[in-house]
């Protein structure tokens, strides 16, 4: 099925990457503001509305990654204009997605909680091809420890037959479930962020990995690698919880199948983790970016199908260690590796890729419940390409991680 997918890539960072020939410098707005997430908060603490608490007192690990800007001259195209046929929320009425700006084919869907699952990236030997990447309507990619990647995937609209491999959850997915005011599915975690998922305010909606919906596939592969989800029984189990209800968004993006002025051309976008290679490349045919991984097609295992987006998503918002949690210990007891904070709240630059072009824009997240929003350089709501969106987080000690072609 044709989708019109979105490529956002947000970058918290001073400047983003430009196209690969060089040119004019320039500069994207400031870095995140560096607020708590407030999604640690105790059992009977408030955290539906209002501001995000004040900050923490975690480590952070230096600025954003410094990237090379996009050109601001005549020649990077005309100012942010109008876009005529703009979807907001007053247009979605009872069958339009709000996460893709899509049409449903049955509105049914969208009578049940978004399910936001963790899934595994790494080695690739054992977790690629992942099932269900192509019928999420948004994934976000971001780092465990080191320069591993993992994904969580919010799935709303479309249901795949299966989802996996199903991964242990990390200090991202504490704010995640309370964007999309969605359930969690996960297979474990550490004992540190196990308590936050425990006191968080979505509790009473995460779904253990002993819980109905999930198997085993009996591969011959580590048994972590092994763990698959089918979607449908996971929302039976929400309705055994009682919790299987309309999400309540509190923001929202536009969308538009017409792209807005004032972009460049990105024909492809590649995302240096340092461990993890990521490429993506324009398609003309289809209008949308598709994605290699690590020099190889990165494929969606249900249906072979390349994982392809209409909006690429990078952010590099601040990163800060919590010393409070051991993510994996030493054979002397030691913590090898600490559990790192992304710190996805307050707002920064960013861009947006869809369409072939580049835009670059700034991202919000002011509340708890808020998603990220996206505005242009006036200040307006940017317009996404009705679609699914990928997310790339870029974790703040990755120098130049972006490059652009035009």
């Amino acid at each position: 099925m044709n989708r019109i997918g979105i490529i956002v890539l947000l970058l918290g960072a001073t400047v983003l990457a430009a196209a690969c020939g060089g040119g004019e410098t320039g500069t994207l707005p400031p870095p995140p503001t560096p607020l708590s997430s407030g999604g640690v908060d105790q059992p009977g603490t408030t955290l539906e509305t209002g501001p995000l608490p004040t900050a923490t007192a975690v480590p952070t690990l230096g600025p954003p990654p410094t990237i090379a800007p996009v050109p601001t001259t005549a020649a990077a195209g005309p100012a942010p204009t109008a876009v005529e046929g703009i979807l907001t929320a007053a247009d979605f009425g009872t069958d339009r997605n709000p996460l893709t700006g899509e049409l449903v084919a049955d509105p049914a869907n969208l009578q049940r909680r978004p399910l936001a699952v963790k899934l595994a990236n790494a080695p690739a030997i054992y977790t690629r091809p992942q099932s269900g990447l192509n019928d999420a309507d948004q994934v976000f990619e971001h780092t465990t420890e080191g320069n591993l990647t993992r994904f969580t995937a919010v799935f709303y609209g479309k249901a795949p037959p299966k989802i996996g491999p199903v991964r242990s959850a990390r200090l991202i997915d504490i704010e995640l479930p309370a964007m999309y005011d969605a359930a969690l599915g996960y297979s474990g975690s550490s004992n540190g962020v196990g308590q936050k998922l425990q006191n968080s305010d979505f509790a009473n909606r995460i779904l253990y990995a002993w819980e109905k919906g999930y198997y085993r596939t009996g591969e011959d592969k580590p048994i972590e690698h092994t763990l698959y989800a089918d979607p449908l029984l996971l929302w039976e189990a929400l309705d055994e919880k009682g919790e299987n209800r309309p999400p309540a968004f509190t923001t929202s993006n536009v969308f538009s199948d017409q792209p807005p002025g004032g972009g460049t051309p990105a024909s492809a976008l590649e995302i240096d983790y340092n461990w993890t290679l990521v490429n993506w490349r324009y398609d003309p045919a289809t209008k949308r970016y598709l994605r290699w991984a690590d020099g190889e097609v990165h494929a969606d295992g249900n249906t072979g199908e390349q994982v392809s987006a209409a909006n690429v998503i990078v952010v590099a918002p601040y990163h800060a260690y919590d010393a409070t949690i051991c993510e994996q210990i030493n054979a002397d007891g030691t913590c090898a590796a600490q559990s790192v904070e992304v710190q996805l709240w307050g707002s920064g630059g960013g861009a947006v890729f869809r369409d072939g072009q580049r835009y670059d824009v700034t991202w919000q997240r002011e509340n708890r419940t808020d998603s990220l929003t996206f505005t242009d350089s006036a200040g307006n709501p940017f317009p996404l390409k009705i679609g699914n969106s990928w997310v790339q987080v870029v974790p703040t000690w990755v120098e130049n991680p972006l490059r652009v072609t035009p």
